[in-house]
C-alpha cells in the first residue's frame, strides 16, 4: 500500500514539465504594459471594425434571405466595433495588457494585407488577391514553408471558392 502524501513518479516528473512550460513563456512573454496600451488596442480595434464595416457596405448588403457579398464582413465588422467600445469603457480598469513589440507589428502587416484584399476583389475577382492573401499570411507572417504554404493556400482558396459560390450562392466578384 502506497502513502497518499508521497506523490508517483510519474507526478514530479508532470510537475517539472509544468514548471519548466512555465517558466519558458514567462521569459518569451513581452513585457506588461497598462491602461494606455488597452485604449490604443481599443482604439486600433474600433478603426478596424469601422473600416471594415464601411469597406463591405460597398460590396451590398442584399438581404437575410439572399444576402449580397458585404453583408457577413458588415456583421463581422460591427461586432469587432462594439466589442472594442466595450474595451474603451471597461479597458482602463484593465493591467493584463502587454507591451507593444516587433512582433505587434504582425497584425498591423495581416491588416493592411487584409484592406488590399477588399480593394483588389471588385477589381480583379476573388480567387487571385485571396491566394495572395494566404500566401502571404502564412509564408511571411507564419513562417511556414514554401510546399506547406503553396498547398493550403490553394486548397484554402478554392474551398472557400465553392462555399462561397456554389454552397452559399453568394455573387462574390470572380474570374471563372
Amino acid at each position: 500500500m502506497s502513502d497518499e502524501r508521497t506523490p508517483a513518479p510519474d507526478q514530479d516528473i508532470l510537475a517539472e514539465i509544468q514548471a519548466e512550460v512555465a517558466h519558458d513563456l514567462e521569459e518569451e512573454r513581452p513585457p506588461a504594459g497598462g491602461p494606455a496600451y488597452q485604449v490604443v488596442g481599443a482604439l486600433v480595434a474600433l478603426v478596424v471594425g469601422i473600416g471594415g464595416a464601411v469597406l463591405s457596405y460597398g460590396y451590398g448588403m442584399g438581404t437575410l434571405r439572399q444576402p449580397g457579398p458585404g453583408m457577413w464582413p458588415f456583421v463581422v465588422s460591427i461586432a469587432i466595433a462594439l466589442m472594442a467600445v466595450a474595451l474603451l469603457v471597461v479597458g482602463r480598469g484593465l493591467t493584463d495588457s502587454e507591451k507593444f513589440t516587433r512582433s505587434s507589428v504582425l497584425p498591423a502587416v495581416g491588416l493592411v494585407t487584409f484592406i488590399v484584399l477588399a480593394l483588389l476583389m471588385p477589381v480583379i475577382g476573388f480567387e487571385i488577391p485571396s491566394l495572395l492573401l494566404c500566401v502571404v499570411w502564412l509564408r511571411f507572417l507564419g513562417g511556414e514553408s514554401w510546399r506547406s504554404t503553396i498547398i493550403t493556400s490553394i486548397v484554402t482558396v478554392a474551398a472557400f471558392y465553392f462555399l462561397f459560390l456554389y454552397g452559399l450562392r453568394i455573387p462574390l466578384p470572380h474570374l471563372f
